[in-house]
C-alpha cells in the first residue's frame, strides 16, 4: 500500500478494523471462489500483498495446508497491526510494495485485493509482482471499477438516499485526488497480458444490497468526513445525517473486478 501521507484510507485509523470486516463480508466468498478456480492447494507458496486484515491470509492458509505437504503464506503490508495472530505457516512481514525490494521469488500465487488502485505506481508494481512468480504461477488482482456502478443507491427515493449518492460521489473524488484510479479494474486484463501472463480470466461482482455495504460505507465516510466537508459540497450535519441513516439503509458496495493470469512455463 502507499505511504500514509498519500493513502486516503490510512489503515492506522480506528475505522480500519470495521472496514476490513465489511470487505470480508462483501468479498471473501468471491475471492475464495477464485482461489478454487485457480487451484490453490497444499504445498503452494503464496504472497498476500497489502493484506490489511487477517481474513484473506487465513483463507489461503486453509488451502495450502489442506492435505499433502503444507505450503506457506507470506502476508505483507505497511501496517501489520490489524493482522493479529495467524495460523501456522503464515508469515507476517512489514513491507512497502512500492519502495521495498520484493520479498523473494518463485511464488505459486501472488494476490492483491484493493491495493493497486491506490498506487500511482500501480503498473510498475504490477510488473514487479508478475516477476516474482515461478513458471506456471498465478498473479491474481482484485480492484474496484466505480464507473460500472458509481452510486450508493441505484433506485433512490428518500432524501437521505439522494444525499448518500452525493456523498459517494464526493468520496470517490477524494480518492482520485489522492492518486487512486477508480477505473483500474477494467484495465487489469490488458495489463496482465502486458506483463506476459497467459490464460487471463476476468469477472466482476456488484453487490447491490448487503449489510456489509452499510458497514463499509460507515467506516469509509466516518474516516474521511473532514475531507468531504472541506470540499464544500456537503455539510458536517449532512454527513452526520447520512451516517445515522446507515443503521437502516443498505447501500451498494463498490464493484469488484477479479482478474488472474499465469506465467508461461
Amino acid at each position: 500500500m502507499v505511504a500514509v501521507s498519500e493513502y486516503l484510507l490510512d489503515n492506522r485509523a480506528r475505522q480500519a478494523r470495521d472496514r476490513f470486516g465489511a470487505l470480508s463480508a462483501l468479498f471473501d466468498r468471491v475471492t475464495d471462489q477464485h482461489f478454487e478456480a485457480i487451484g490453490v492447494a497444499a504445498g503452494w507458496r503464496c504472497w498476500e500483498v497489502g493484506a490489511g486484515g487477517p481474513a484473506v491470509p487465513r483463507l489461503l492458509a486453509e488451502r495450502v495446508h489442506r492435505g499433502g505437504t503444507p505450503g506457506t503464506v507470506l502476508a505483507t503490508d505497511i501496517e501489520i497491526g490489524w493482522l493479529g495472530e495467524m495460523p501456522a505457516g503464515v508469515e507476517v512481514r512489514q513491507h512497502d510494495v512500492v519502495h521495498d525490494e520484493v520479498p523473494g521469488a518463485g511464488f505459486d500465487l501472488v494476490h492483491a485485493r484493493l491495493v493497486l488502485v491506490h498506487l500511482p505506481e500501480r503498473e510498475t508494481v504490477l510488473r514487479r509482482l508478475a516477476g516474482t512468480l515461478r513458471p506456471g504461477g498465478w498473479l491474481f488482482v482484485e480492484d474496484v471499477e466505480t464507473a460500472l456502478q458509481p452510486v450508493a443507491f441505484l433506485d433512490p427515493h428518500a432524501d437521505v438516499e439522494f444525499l448518500g449518492n452525493r456523498i459517494r460521489a464526493d468520496f470517490v473524488a477524494l480518492l482520485e485526488q489522492r492518486g487512486a484510479d477508480m477505473t483500474f479494474g477494467r484495465k487489469l486484463p490488458r495489463l496482465l497480458r502486458w506483463c506476459g501472463l497467459v490464460d487471463v480470466t476476468a469477472d466482476g461482482r456488484i453487490t447491490l444490497a448487503h449489510p456489509g455495504g452499510a458497514d463499509l460505507e460507515r467506516a469509509n465516510i466516518d474516516q474521511v468526513r473532514a475531507g468531504l466537508v472541506g470540499q464544500g459540497h456537503v455539510t458536517a450535519e449532512e454527513v452526520d445525517t447520512y451516517l445515522s441513516a446507515l443503521d437502516r439503509l443498505t447501500p451498494a458496495g463498490p464493484p469488484l473486478i477479479s482478474v488472474y493470469g499465469r506465467r508461461p512455463e
